[in-house]
C-alpha cells in the first residue's frame, strides 16, 4: 500500500505547560503521573452519565426502543470514554511522560476526545485524519489545541506511528488498544450504564443492544459485559457500506480489506482492526449509507434535533430488528445509541448538494420509515 505523505510545514509549534513537579527525575514522573490520573478522574466526577431517550412507540408497541445519547459527553461523541479510557492506559502503562507528544489516526471524533484530554493534562496532540474528514470536526480539533496533519490514503497508521517516532511521542493507537483500554467488567464503562439505567424500565433486560463499530472497542465492551452479567442480551452490530467487518464476521478471514472507505464516518473499516471482537457478537446487519442518512432525517423531526450517520446506521437495523421481532409477536426492548451530534455534519449529511454529489438516493428508505412508523404523530 502507498505511504501516505504529511507536509512538515502542516505542523505548528506547540508550546507545553506543564504539570507542577518536583524532585528527582523518578519522583517528578510519578508525581506528574498521579496528578494527570488526578486531573482524569476529576473530570470524569464532573460529569453527569448520558441520558438514555425512549422513542415514542412505534412498529410494535410491544417494542421499546431506547437510545443511549453518547453526543452529551464534554467532547461531544461516544469516543469521549474511549480516549478517557485510552489515556488512563497509556498512562498507567507508563507510555506517556511530563511533555510527551500524543499522536493517533483518526477519522475525527476519537481526535476530539483525545485533543480533550491531552488539552486537560497540557500534552501536545497530533492526529492523522482522512483528508475528507468532516470541516466541524477539523475545527474543533484545532480549537482544543490539536494538530490535524491529513492523509489521503489508507495507510494513516502507518503515517501516525512515523510521526510519532519523528516527534519522539506516544502513538495512541485506538484500533490496537480500544477493546483492552476499558475494563469491560464495569468501572463506569457504557454497559454497565446502559443496563443500570435499563432497571426500571418494562422490559428492564434489553433483547437486543444494537451498536456499530469503527475501532470495534465498544461492540467488544458491551459483548464482553453481557457474558460476564450473564445476561440473555443478544449484541448486534451495524455495518456501513465500504467497510470490511460483515465480510470477516461471516468468514473470519482477517485479511479482508476494502479500496474504498466508508462515507459515514467514525464506522466501518477498509481493513480488520484489532479491536474488533466477532465472537461477541450475535448478529451483523448491513445498513446502505442512504439509509443511514434518510434515517437521522427521520430521527430529527422526532427529536427536534440532529445526529451524526452512524446514529442513523444503528436506529436502521433496529427497526429490521423491531420487525422481527413484530412478526414473531414477541415482546421486548431494544438499545442503541445517538454517537455525536449532526451539527458535525452540517456540510454532508444535511447538505442536499453532498447527498447528490454522492449519488444518494434517500426517498426509498424515507418511505420505509414513513410506513414503518405511521403511527408516531
Amino acid at each position: 500500500m502507498e505511504r501516505t505523505r504529511i507536509s512538515k510545514l502542516e505542523r505548528a509549534p506547540i508550546e507545553c505547560r506543564p504539570l507542577l513537579c518536583t524532585g528527582s527525575d523518578v519522583v517528578t514522573d510519578n508525581h506528574w503521573v498521579h496528578e494527570a490520573v488526578s486531573r482524569i478522574e476529576s473530570d470524569f466526577n464532573r460529569s453527569a452519565d448520558t441520558h438514555l431517550i425512549k422513542l415514542p412507540n412505534c412498529v410494535c408497541p410491544n417494542v421499546d426502543i431506547y437510545l443511549k445519547d453518547e453526543s452529551i459527553h464534554p467532547s461531544g461523541s461516544l469516543k469521549h470514554r474511549l480516549a478517557r479510557s485510552l489515556f488512563l492506559y497509556a498512562l498507567c502503562n507508563g507510555w506517556i511522560h511530563h511533555g510527551t507528544p500524543v499522536i493517533e489516526a483518526s477519522s475525527g471524533s476519537t481526535a476530539i476526545s483525545e485533543a480533550y484530554f491531552a488539552k486537560l493534562l497540557d500534552l501536545p496532540f497530533h492526529t492523522v485524519i482522512p483528508a475528507c474528514t468532516a470541516k466541524e470536526k477539523i475545527k474543533q480539533i484545532e480549537f482544543l489545541g490539536g494538530v490535524c496533519h491529513f492523509a489521503t490514503g489508507h495507510d494513516i497508521y502507518n503515517d501516525a506511528q512515523r510521526l510519532a517516532d519523528e516527534l519522539d511521542g506516544h502513538y495512541m493507537d485506538q484500533f490496537t488498544y480500544a477493546e483492552r483500554a476499558t475494563d469491560w467488567r464495569g468501572n463506569n464503562n457504557i454497559a454497565e450504564s446502559l443496563f443500570q439505567q435499563m432497571s426500571s424500565e418494562r422490559f428492564p433486560e434489553p433483547t437486543w443492544v444494537v451498536v456499530s463499530a469503527g475501532t470495534g472497542g465498544t461492540s467488544a465492551t458491551i459483548g464482553r459485559h453481557i457474558r460476564y452479567q450473564q445476561l440473555n442480551t443478544q449484541l448486534c452490530v451495524a455495518d456501513p457500506e465500504n467497510s470490511v467487518y460483515l465480510d470477516y464476521y461471516q468468514s473470519r478471514d482477517a485479511a479482508v480489506t476494502c479500496e474504498r472507505t466508508s462515507r459515514i464516518e467514525g464506522i466501518g473499516r477498509p481493513r480488520v482492526e484489532p479491536s474488533f471482537i466477532p465472537s461477541v457478537i450475535e448478529r451483523m446487519v448491513r445498513v446502505p449509507d442512504a439509509a443511514s442518512i434518510a434515517t437521522i432525517h427521520w430521527l430529527e423531526k422526532i427529536l427536534g434535533r440532529r445526529c451524526g450517520g452512524s446514529t442513523g446506521t444503528n436506529l436502521w437495523a433496529v427497526f429490521e430488528l423491531v420487525q422481527e421481532m413484530s412478526a414473531r409477536q414477541q415482546s421486548g426492548s431494544i438499545v442503541t445509541l445517538i454517537c455525536d451530534s449532526g451539527e458535525r455534519y452540517r456540510e454532508t449529511y444535511y447538505n442536499p448538494d453532498w447527498i447528490e454529489q454522492q449519488q444518494l438516493n434517500l426517498q426509498p428508505f424515507a418511505q420505509n420509515l414513513a410506513e414503518l412508523t405511521s403511527t408516531i404523530p
